[in-house]
């Protein structure tokens, strides 16, 4: 599977780019499923986010930048169907649109509706997170963004082998200083991100696509 990893979504034109570059296609002649399930463990998020994610109209950052179709896959629905049902939709799709929330919860249901067993098969399959959506492949969020259960810790799906801090300057709490602060007690290397940063991930490469301001913790 090939990732790009977002604070915010494709939020400018380098992203864009490099979304393009891993489809090996036109984003109009791609197929997406967007994935909303992050949402429902995080105690900020509310049915209102569902919508917005849906329809992301001002300006488009993930499901509205013009693909040939769209369609929603919440994980939580997977285990009450058979998998001969929801797993050609995965396989057929070229773009996973997996938007934010917790990463812990949305960890749990990758592995709890089977999906987790899936990605190794996907090798040309685009995974676009945003925020949750990104942390949740990392090996650790970190006490600080845990909301769901946090008496089973921090630990995420570890498909890659650094953690990501997002928003940074979106929030007065996300700052490079906390995220430097945060990154010292993980135990493996960190980016921070703002929402004009990603990181791309793809096979054996791995770099930062950026028009603003982001920070790598090694």
């Amino acid at each position: 599977m090939k990732l790009l990893l977002t604070s915010g979504g494709v939020t400018n034109d380098s992203i864009r780019a490099a979304l393009v570059e891993l489809l090996g296609k036109p984003v109009e002649e791609a197929t997406a499923l967007a994935i909303p399930t992050a949402q429902w463990g995080h105690p900020m998020c509310g049915p209102e986010l569902l919508r917005s994610f849906v329809t992301d109209r001002t300006p488009p950052t993930m499901t509205g930048l013009g693909w040939r179709s769209v369609g929603v896959l919440d994980l939580t629905a997977l285990p009450t169907i058979s998998p001969d049902r929801w797993v050609p939709w995965v396989r057929e799709a070229d773009i996973l649109l997996v938007n934010g929330g917790e990463a812990t919860y949305l960890a749990h249901w990758v592995r709890e509706s089977g999906l987790v067993d899936l990605i190794p098969e996907l090798t040309d399959t685009v995974w676009v997170g945003v925020s949750a959506g990104s942390m949740a492949l990392t090996p650790r969020i970190g006490d600080l963004f845990v909301e769901w259960r946090p008496e089973e810790g921090d630990r995420t799906l570890g498909l890659v082998d650094f953690s990501l801090f997002p928003h940074v300057g979106l929030f007065p709490g996300n700052t490079l200083e906390v995220a430097e602060q945060w990154a010292a007690d993980l135990g493996n290397p960190a980016y921070a991100l703002d929402e004009q940063s990603a990181v791309l991930v793809d096979g054996d490469r791995v770099e930062v696509v950026s028009e603003g301001e982001w920070a790598h913790f090694a």
